[in-house]
């Protein structure tokens, strides 16, 4: 496996090795050992999958306190442009995000620890996007901030006239509301 850092600290790209023949190809799309060799010690405890049609547009989202989640994020079909916003409270690369082409074809994946926001853009017709977390969803501790805030200045690469959303993120709260709200101090204690 291929670990590259990104410009926050703590968010990953992997790529793992593919072994591809006449027949298809295998990977290992995670190998606790391997990954603890890297210094990447968690204990993922759900996995989850969604399948989404093109423009669909998941995120920012994010839980707080004890009830935080790293992910570990790949697409088994399709294409994706997968974001992490970095939400921690005196990172100096606070409300910085990168993004991350993830698709079936390139195998890649991103990891993405505690204290930062994810969400993702579907550029392909359709794509099935599967992920671990090291720790359970619980809806009383999760938030969410605008996807199209202008202080993220995310180009989710999707046209505004076709992006799809829940009424979750369509209502969600800018990030200078998030900032002043006391969710804010809590996300990555």
């Amino acid at each position: 496996m291929n670990l590259i850092e990104t410009a926050l600290e703590g968010v990953y790209i992997i790529e793992p090795k593919v072994f591809s023949d006449p027949r298809g190809y295998f990977f290992e799309s995670y190998n606790q050992d391997k990954f603890k060799k890297a210094g990447l010690d968690y204990v993922f405890v759900q996995d989850n999958q969604s399948k989404s049609s093109y423009g669909t547009i998941r995120g920012i989202h994010f839980q707080t306190g004890k009830h935080a989640q790293t992910k570990l994020v790949w697409v088994l079909q399709g294409t994706v442009l997968d974001i992490a916003v970095d939400l921690r409270v005196g990172s100096p690369t606070f409300g910085q995000h990168v993004a991350v082409e993830l698709s079936g074809e390139n195998y890649r994946q991103l990891l993405i620890p505690r204290g930062f926001g994810h969400g993702f853009s579907v550029l392909s017709e359709t794509a099935v996007f599967s992920y671990k977390c090291d720790n359970f969803y619980m809806p009383s501790s999760e938030g969410s901030v605008r996807f199209d805030d202008p202080d993220l200045a995310i180009d989710w690469r999707v046209d505004r006239k076709r992006a799809l959303l829940s009424e979750k993120d369509k209502t969600a709260p800018d990030f200078q509301t998030y900032c002043r709200s006391p969710i804010f101090h809590y996300l990555s204690e």
